[in-house]
């Protein structure tokens, strides 16, 4: 097992204690939210009660195989906790995701709770961001014309293949993936990609994150952003 493998499990175990009985969770998507979904399932082997929505078909699926309680998101209006991962994230809770290819339903369901744990290993710290590709959902019939528009922001564009095809979300659209070299204004740069025509969502997360919870080696730190703020 690698560090960062020991640390992404460290840093979802600790996260996974944040959660009530009666709560509902809602799963994020990608290999640290795996794990904190694993060690969700432990929690409830041993008698916690919650019920939880699920940011992608893969999260649904893993939550079933291990059976945990999965209701629907378009039944819900609020979420009490959800626990997700992040590509990168910086000093001002200030996140890019998207790399599990579930940036609009972990827009949604960040935007339904009431707090939202972002779990990561030590690597996924940064001062600025932009070292990871930003992705940006479109709708396939705009993914020229908006690669072009990105293009003309700064960003070298790739379309997301798997296979030799275009990758395809759970609703059914295309993710470009656009690398910037530095992301100094997050917020400018996610206003100009809202205006383009065709973007379904970009993997901007501003605001959304309440709490980090990250391990360096064997060190677990929580981090709140009241704190960081005070």
């Amino acid at each position: 097992m690698s560090p960062r493998e020991i640390e992404r499990r460290l840093a979802a175990a600790r996260a996974v204690e944040e959660v009530q009985a009666g709560m509902l969770v809602g799963l994020g998507t990608g290999r640290t939210a795996a794990l904190a979904v694993r060690c969700l399932s432990e929690r409830i082997k041993q008698g916690l009660c919650i019920t939880a929505v699920a940011t992608s078909h893969a999260t649904a699926d893993l939550a079933h195989e291990l059976s945990i309680p999965i209701v629907p998101l378009q039944n819900i209006s609020s979420i009490d906790l959800t626990i997700d991962g992040a590509d990168e994230i910086d000093g001002r809770f200030q996140a890019i995701k998207g790399g599990g290819g579930a940036l609009l339903r972990e827009k949604v369901v960040a935007a339904a709770s009431t707090r939202v744990i972002a779990v990561v290993d030590s690597s996924k710290i940064v001062r600025e961001l932009g070292g990871f590709p930003l992705p940006v959902e479109v709708v396939p019939f705009a993914a020229g014309f908006v690669r072009s528009r990105l293009a003309e922001l700064g960003a070298h564009v790739i379309l997301r293949s798997i296979d030799w095809k275009p990758f395809e979300t759970d609703q059914g659209n295309y993710i470009l993936d656009a690398a910037f070299e530095g992301i100094s204004r997050p917020d400018k740069l996610a206003a100009a990609i809202a205006t383009i025509p065709g973007v379904v969502e970009h993997g901007l997360f501003l605001n959304e994150i309440d709490t980090i919870v990250v391990a360096n080696g064997e060190m677990i730190e929580v981090r709140h952003r009241a704190n960081e703020e005070t």
